[in-house]
């Protein structure tokens, strides 16, 4: 139990966004991606994912952890089947924002989701490091808990920014609670814990995070962590599971989906601010972890607030 409140003590928690979808026509999305933490809530019609087509029903919560890609179906079927990239490009033709319930066209199957950044010490992606798949649920605090969130994106009441903040933060321990009290994915969270038991792994997450466009190679981490460049490697993916620099390329590619949803910058610029001097070396890897080129997931950004 000392561990899980560790956990939950060092987790920087951050909201995305949130709301209300209609599913206009029912769709199945070929490698769904996305770097955020996602989790929807049912409301009426039928989700399937991942390759046993695992159902939702009505009332019925899917955990896709940041990262993961999977196959995802919106409505029953017959469902129309297009890549993640399709998808981005056409979204408006299947999905369409509803302000709150009251709005909601009841001939239309219909969903709530909450986007959000759970990172401990602000450097790993929590959920991400446990590598864990999507999952369903059952929980009514989770479910109240969306709720609440999505219909606080729609206040113009004072302090809407708090009390999201303080919203996402209790979903993200109720989530922690249920994986616990349900017995899942007990090795990982063991092995997650050991970020907490060895300071020179923390100050490797820290240099790597205020130093994300700069020289992080092995013997860089070796020095930081004061062991011998031929052992950081073997020490980091021990603690880990991953090793440096794989676990680089992700955090880099992270920052540069932040710099493309929240600034103009050229994807030249972006490429070199995370670290590519060889812009497009930067393009082919970025298109290479999430499946669309950098461009079109800036446009995706735009279609996200839907």
């Amino acid at each position: 139990m000392e561990d899980y409140n560790k956990i939950i003590e060092s987790l920087g928690v951050r909201f995305i966004k949130a709301n209300n979808i209609n599913i206009l026509q029912p769709v199945k999305i070929e490698g769904s991606y996305d770097v955020e933490n996602t989790i929807i809530l049912l409301r009426k019609g039928e989700i399937k994912f991942g390759e046993r087509k695992e159902s939702l029903r009505s009332g019925e919560i899917l955990f896709i952890p940041g990262g993961k890609t999977t196959d995802i179906s919106y409505g029953q079927d017959p469902v129309i089947t297009m890549s993640n990239d399709d998808f981005i490009n056409k979204k408006e033709l299947y999905f369409r924002h509803y302000d709150n319930e009251v709005s909601n066209d009841p001939n239309y199957d219909s969903f709530s989701y909450v986007s959000f950044e759970a990172k401990v010490f602000n450097s790993v992606n929590f959920f991400a490091s446990l590598d864990i798949p999507p999952f369903k649920l059952r929980s009514g605090e989770i479910s109240s808990v969306i709720h609440h969130i999505v219909l606080e994106t729609d206040s113009t009441l004072p302090g809407k920014e708090r009390i999201i903040k303080l919203l996402t933060e209790q979903l993200v321990v109720e989530i922690i609670r249920y994986i616990v009290a349900k017995n899942l994915f007990v090795e990982q969270l063991v092995t997650n814990s050991t970020y907490f038991k060895d300071p020179r792994l923390i100050d490797i997450f820290a240099y790597i995070k205020e130093n994300i466009g700069g020289d992080l190679s092995n013997k860089v981490l070796a020095n930081v962590a004061n062991v011998s460049e031929d052992y950081v490697g073997q020490y980091f993916k021990m603690l880990t599971g991953i090793n440096p620099q794989d676990y680089i390329e992700y955090q880099r590619m992270e920052e540069a989906v932040n710099l493309l949803r929240t600034s103009k910058k050229s994807i030249r610029d972006i490429g070199r601010e995370v670290g590519y001097k060889d812009t497009a070396y930067f393009c082919r890897r970025f298109k290479m972890m999430f499946g669309i080129p950098a461009g079109k997931m800036r446009r995706r950004e735009s279609l996200m607030n839907l």
